[in-house]
């Protein structure tokens, strides 16, 4: 799995490089120190997993998650750095299409099982963190419900709402009665009638559209 790196502090990066490049499945193979830099080096290597953090100098780690989702459909997974989890900034990362969110305090482990755990195109959802995240920053709902609500089938409508608790797959299934196989189908279906890139994205705009309320 290859792993670009994207953080304004040097000590940073060689942090992040030294716990990743330890481990036998994982290879950091470039760093960038603004935004900017972010972008161009993501297009020019195509990693697997960008760690990008938010607050950089010029073009922010949201702006740069947005040119990267929008130049390459598909492309990489963005997994947001950052030192704090409720902060504006992560939310709108996650607008922006990054897969989840990390803080940098986390333990080495976590910071290995999370870009393991994206790079198999699994979100790295935290429903609670995500809930006061869109309860504080979330658009408010609009008065008409988006007309995706109305495609939704009674089931997928009940596997979206799971998808926010932060079920895998596997639990909806579990939950629901199903096999695995149709869990997954179920939640394929959501994505494609939200229009969201991944299983975060579809809970973003369950919550900014009102399907789903914080509380």
């Amino acid at each position: 799995m290859r792993i670009v790196l994207a953080d304004d502090e040097r000590m940073v990066r060689t942090a992040l490089r030294v716990i990743l490049d330890a481990e036998p499945d994982l290879e950091v193979v470039g760093e960038a120190s603004t935004g900017a830099e972010a972008v161009s080096v993501v297009r020019e290597l195509r990693p697997d997993v960008v760690l990008m953090d938010v607050r950089m100098p010029g073009i922010d780690g949201i702006r740069a998650t947005e040119r990267v989702v929008a130049s390459m459909p598909g492309g990489p997974r963005i997994v947001v750095v950052t030192t704090f989890e409720n902060d504006a900034y992560v939310y709108e990362a996650l607008r922006a299409g990054a897969a989840g969110f990390l803080l940098k305090r986390a333990a080495a482990e976590d910071l290995v099982g999370a870009v393991r755990l994206v790079a198999r195109s699994d979100s790295l959802l935290f429903p609670a963190a995500l809930r006061g995240l869109a309860a504080e920053y979330g658009r408010r709902a609009p008065v008409a419900a988006p007309p995706w609500v109305a495609r939704l089938t009674e089931r997928e409508a009940e596997v979206l709402r799971l998808m926010a608790t932060g079920l895998t797959n596997a639990e909806i299934a579990e939950r629901l009665h199903v096999g695995p196989a149709t869990a997954k189908t179920h939640v394929a279906a959501v994505l494609a009638k939200t229009g969201a890139r991944d299983r975060t994205q579809a809970v973003i705009v369950a919550y900014e559209s009102g399907f789903i309320t914080p509380g």
